[in-house]
């Protein structure tokens, strides 16, 4: 049950996350009183998102295309650019389409596409347990499966050359600007799911290597990266059977990079 705070404890709440760096203190402030329970489990939680936590940690879930998903502590956060990339792999998901989310984090993309795309078989991994526990709660209840291990290793051998949308939400960060990033990322946020390595395509490269080998003809890679690595990211993918294309959204300031195998098998 929900809080129905005072206009008192609503001035203070909101006092104490702006003192706390929050920039949208009044929004954050109604998720708390949405999600406590009493004014001692408000206290606790504002508390530690004035300690940094992310506030989707705080309260345990994350909007996301229009879906509540679940957010462990320690989990990455699913980021409102990359509905984006979500949008475009639904985009071109048929109904009953075989799909995969690498790198899947909380498992949202998979969770999005089992809501919007009928019929669809999605299969999930990341090599973080913490991750795989959260996109288990996400995924698995609508009908998907989630694996724990790197990349591609963990799925089944049946998925190869079958694969219709492949969403790799890879980590981009160049390892030498992680620590320019807001500390709710760096110190809450598994490291592996943001250092990309020395130009933030390491992942990429790895996925685009062995992609055409999963894919079926025809069908498609997208991963998120950002304007001033699209280029690079478009030689990474080059010359593994896969034909790039970049698709951007002003509004969100994502950047889409989208991968197609040949549909001649």
């Amino acid at each position: 049950m929900s809080l129905d705070p005072s206009f008192s404890l609503r001035s203070t709440t909101v006092s104490r996350l702006r003192a706390a760096g929050c920039v949208f203190a009044e929004d954050e402030a109604e998720l708390l009183f949405a999600t406590a329970g009493s004014t001692g489990e408000l206290d606790a939680m504002v508390a530690r998102r004035a300690a940094g936590l992310p506030i989707e940690h705080v309260v345990g879930w994350a909007d996301f295309s229009g879906l509540r998903i679940a957010v462990d502590p320690g989990v990455f956060v699913p980021r409102r650019r990359t509905e984006f990339l979500v949008g475009q792999a639904v985009g071109l998901a048929r109904p009953g389409a075989v799909c995969v989310d690498l790198c899947c984090g909380s498992g949202a993309a998979g969770a999005v596409l089992l809501s919007a795309v009928e019929g669809v078989e999605v299969h999930a991994s990341d090599i973080e347990p913490a991750a795989v526990r959260c996109a288990r709660r996400n995924v698995e209840p609508l009908g998907g499966r989630v694996y724990e291990g790197d990349l591609f290793a963990p799925l089944p051998s049946a998925l190869r050359g079958r694969v219709e949308v492949l969403v790799a939400n890879v980590p981009y960060v160049p390892t030498e600007e992680v620590g320019l990033l807001p500390p709710e990322a760096r110190e809450h946020e598994p490291l592996v799911a943001l250092d990309g390595g020395a130009d933030g395509l390491d992942v990429l490269r790895r996925v685009a290597a062995e992609a055409a080998d999963w894919l079926a003809p025809g069908g498609h890679l997208l991963v998120e990266t950002s304007e001033r690595q699209a280029a690079r990211a478009v030689e990474a993918v080059s010359g593994h059977g896969l034909t790039p294309r970049v698709v951007t959204s002003e509004e969100l300031y994502a950047t889409v990079l989208v991968s197609t195998r040949s549909a001649v098998s």
